[in-house]
């Protein structure tokens, strides 16, 4: 079994986050990578050093610290510029990281599917671009023709064009899966087949939810990030209307700007979906700040005034669970032990958009393909043969309701259910 890397977490508090709370979410990170945490220095400053993200006595301190603990590795809870990571390097003697960095790792060693290994390798080198530093600041161009390029090239430039080139590339690549996932989309809404998105922090339960509702036999791992591509799965409501169910990628504060253009695509299902789950844990102090970050989030998607369901998980380690102030309907479950599951999809099938109607129609028989068609697209509650031909009680989707009006007998107000 291999070691796993000693680490020290290092922080500066300067008042604009909870850094202690964020910090230890950094030692979740960590221990989600792989890394033993081995201490955790906060440092309370207005602002971190320009130079070496802390002061020079807390450097110190954590060269010391290092050499007594033979630490490997050493994580800063803010992204740090070049010339920190490389001043504390230097001073310490070890590897040094910083939290965007830490969460590209964690990305990169659970993306699965095509599309999530590009979306990390684009945020990850969007990352690395402006990071490249050294030599060449004074590039000689001898060569005068279109496309060449001078003996005075460096190796850093020829690394930059090289970067660009495949940010490039992947953008396309991206552009075409995006292309399709739209084609997707739209095939869904022709279709009349309603989306229901799981969105919600990470490590918050929404794999086991949707393992829960559908058997999709999604990986649930108590880790941050455990899972990272998007699940698509059929749903039967209790009505018997059918839904896709949609999981997509964990969320967490001050996720990387990077990460969030990468995945755009991938949290754009809740941009796409008829009602969202916002799923948090139920179980956490953080429960009321794992929703505000959601529906921050979700709010940048553009999906102000969708119907949002949230979803509190984990109740069986939370019974004196508290009242949480939130927007919209609230839904205690367990995923794990199926506590609230049958309440939660009453709760979708009401939050659903209007498609269905019931009616009464008298199809003549010369029309037998028309029945035919009802049955297949809606479900028949009573049917009867008469001297004028047959009569049905139906429920089924306004859409192909309309294409056969002229059967009706008589309709009842729609309803969002079969």
């Amino acid at each position: 079994m291999e070691n796993k890397e000693k680490s020290l977490l290092i922080s500066v508090d300067t008042g604009e986050f909870d850094a202690e709370t964020s910090v230890n979410e950094l030692a979740d990170l960590a221990d989600s990578a792989g890394a033993e945490v081995q201490g955790i220095m906060i440092q309370k400053r207005e602002s971190p050093s320009a130079s070496s993200f802390v002061g020079q006595g807390r450097l110190e301190e954590i060269k010391n610290f290092c050499e007594a603990n033979e630490t490997d590795l050493i994580i800063a809870d803010s992204e740090l510029s070049p010339v920190q990571a490389r001043n504390i390097e230097d001073a310490a003697g070890v590897a040094v990281i910083d939290r965007t960095m830490l969460i590209l790792h964690i990305f990169a060693q659970r993306a699965r599917s095509a599309e999530g290994k590009i979306q990390v390798e684009l945020a990850q080198l969007k990352y690395l671009l402006p990071r490249l530093s050294g030599k060449g600041k004074s590039l000689s161009r001898l060569g005068g023709g279109i496309g060449t390029r001078g003996p005075g090239e460096t190796k850093l430039e020829t690394d930059r064009r090289h970067i660009r080139r495949r940010i490039q590339y992947l953008n396309e690549s991206l552009d075409k899966i995006e292309k399709r996932r739209r084609a997707t989309h739209l095939r869904r809404q022709k279709n009349g087949v309603p989306v229901v998105a799981i969105v919600g922090y990470t490590n918050a339960g929404k794999s086991t939810l949707m393992n829960a509702l559908t058997g999709a036999g999604v990986l649930q791992e108590d880790k941050l990030f455990a899972t990272l591509d998007p699940t698509a799965r059929k749903l039967v409501l209790p009505g018997g209307r059918q839904v896709m169910l949609v999981d997509t990628v964990g969320l967490i504060r001050r996720l990387p700007h990077q990460l969030v253009d990468a995945f755009r695509s991938t949290l754009e299902e809740a941009l796409w979906a008829d009602v969202i789950l916002n799923v948090c844990d139920a179980s956490s102090d953080e429960c009321s700040e794992h929703i505000r970050v959601t529906a921050d989030l979700l709010t940048s998607l553009g999906c102000d005034g969708k119907p949002v369901i949230n979803v509190l998980n984990k109740c069986d380690l939370a019974p004196e669970i508290l009242d949480y102030a939130l927007v919209g309907k609230s839904v205690r479950i367990s995923a794990l032990n199926g506590y609230g599951i049958d309440n939660l999809l009453s709760e979708i099938e009401r939050a659903l958009p209007v498609t269905m109607r019931r009616v009464e129609l008298l199809i003549p028989f010369s029309d037998a393909k028309t029945a035919a068609e009802l049955r297949r697209h809606g479900t028949v509650e009573s049917e009867e043969y008469t001297p004028n031909g047959i009569k049905i009680t139906a429920q089924a989707e306004i859409s192909f309701i309309d294409e056969i009006k002229d059967f009706i007998i008589e309709h009842s107000a729609p309803s969002g259910k079969i």
